[in-house]
């Protein structure tokens, strides 16, 4: 299992460097997040800085670690200009981007205070469907137009490929044992991995434990078959500060079929950029 550290709080110089210490310290990424004027959630603590000018920055100066964000609130982005800013990172980092994807949330003033934005549920899917398939047609290199309910254009074409000759994509998919929502989880499976969600209102409260995430990888393990390629499953939370404690709950996730843990601080009072350095300089667990 690799680990993963979300730069939550500070300024963008702040998680810059951050991200250096990331890669100094063993961990295997480092995940912004995107959010826009998020009313009174997290207070003036949570300035939202534009997470692909924090990956350009974090790219720079490291050269190993995976970058991303947790997560791409993608029906807020045009699909043409999100695919330019994926395609740009991707190369400045040689290829170590990632694109975990959710519908976003309505706390974020980019979806309900902008006419014509979409808001509702179905028309977010629809559109993070649709938005991420025009980023795989956009990889070809093949001149393309869309029209679908969400997303419309005209011709476009990016010359030049991701440098892996696509960038791997990570939907949110929430596990609810009871009353799995389907069309969610079958979204992660025509793509390359899941970060795992259970249904709460706040960061914290939607953080999958290990028995969803079990009960999740079965699910997932019988629909793609014995011959599927590859599957990331993302898990987060926040890890113990005790190392004892943070391995044992690493080796519960790993041993539940997690592919990736990413250590997630989301409490203002909690995670100043002082003590997610510190944080960051332990260095994730040892299995």
């Amino acid at each position: 299992m690799r680990f993963g550290f979300v730069g939550s709080f500070g300024t963008p110089q702040q998680n810059v460097a951050l991200a250096r210490e990331c890669e100094a310290h063993g961990w295997d990424g480092f995940f912004s997040w995107d959010g826009m004027s998020m009313g009174d959630w997290g207070g003036d603590a949570l300035t939202a800085w534009d997470p692909f000018s924090v990956l350009a920055g974090a790219a720079a100066v490291t050269e190993r670690i995976t970058l991303g964000a947790m997560v791409f609130a993608v029906p807020r982005h045009r699909a043409w200009e999100l695919a330019q800013r994926a395609l740009t990172v991707d190369h400045l980092s040689g290829g170590r981007l990632v694109l975990p994807a959710g519908v976003g949330v309505l706390d974020d003033r980019g979806f309900t205070s902008v006419p014509g934005q979409v808001t509702a549920l179905k028309e977010r899917a629809q559109a993070l469907d649709e938005t991420l398939e025009w980023l795989r047609t956009s990889w070809s290199g093949e001149e393309f137009e869309a029209d679908g309910a969400q997303v419309r254009t005209g011709p476009f074409r990016f010359a030049a490929p991701p440098v892996h000759g696509g960038i791997p994509v990570w939907p949110v998919g929430v596990w609810d044992a009871a009353n799995p929502p389907l069309k969610n989880l079958e979204r992660t499976l025509r793509w390359d991995g899941i970060v795992v969600q259970v249904r709460g209102a706040t960061p914290e409260e939607a953080e999958a434990g290990p028995e969803a995430v079990r009960e999740l990888t079965g699910w997932i393990a019988e629909r793609r078959g014995p011959d599927a390629g590859p599957f990331d499953v993302v898990a987060s939370g926040l890890l113990s500060p005790d190392r004892g404690e943070a391995r044992e709950q690493a080796r519960a996730f790993a041993d539940a079929g997690a592919t990736w843990f990413i250590d997630s601080w989301w409490d203002p009072e909690a995670a100043t950029p002082e003590r997610l350095l510190e944080r960051v300089r332990q260095g994730p667990p040892r299995l």
